[in-house]
């Protein structure tokens, strides 16, 4: 599974992170990433950033590096920490036809967030709202009327993960 990745309600750009912080007093930013690795959004040469509904708009960022569990980069148009304040917040993307294609039964954090989470009973337990990296697997956030689920991203847990219908069968009873 492939993971980290939020995506714009229009669905061509994939939101690889946030613009955190200012970082520094020459225009430099912080971004968290919501990639799996951190230095994965330095492999494309073209950012997007802009909100969540939008607008957008493309950026070539020039000094880039992993620092840590972030990224810092300088953007153009962004000559000190005065303008680079103003940037916090911003979401930072790439055209989802520029990620690579996933293998079967791999999916990026983006195609799962927003599916419903239905149990071999048939009982809707909520809708995924994030996903958590644990070091052993990936783990669902589900979120529904009891509250929050923490439901393992693994076969035992997970029976179907159907794109096509927006859902997610389980094998997990609401009460666990």
């Amino acid at each position: 599974m492939k993971s980290g990745f939020l995506e714009t309600p229009s669905g061509s750009m994939v939101i690889m992170g946030r613009i955190a912080a200012a970082h520094g007093i020459r225009g430099l930013v912080k971004i968290q990433p919501f990639t799996e690795h951190v230095d994965s959004l330095l492999d494309y040469e073209s950012w997007w950033i802009g909100q969540e509904h939008g607008p957008w708009r493309e950026v070539k960022a020039g000094q880039r590096e992993a620092h840590d569990k972030t990224l810092v980069a300088q953007l153009p148009d962004c000559p000190d920490r005065t303008a680079a304040e103003k940037l916090k917040g911003l979401l930072v993307a790439v055209p989802r036809s520029s990620l690579p294609k996933q293998g079967e039964g791999e999916y990026y954090w983006s195609d799962l967030i927003g599916l419903a989470v239905v149990n071999e009973a048939g009982v809707k337990l909520g809708t995924v709202t994030n996903l958590l990296e644990t070091g052993a697997n990936e783990v669902l956030s589900v979120r529904g009327d009891g509250g929050e689920i923490l439901i393992p991203f693994v076969a035992l847990a997970i029976k179907q993960v159907d794109l096509k219908n927006k859902t997610i069968r389980v094998d997990w009873s609401a009460d666990y």
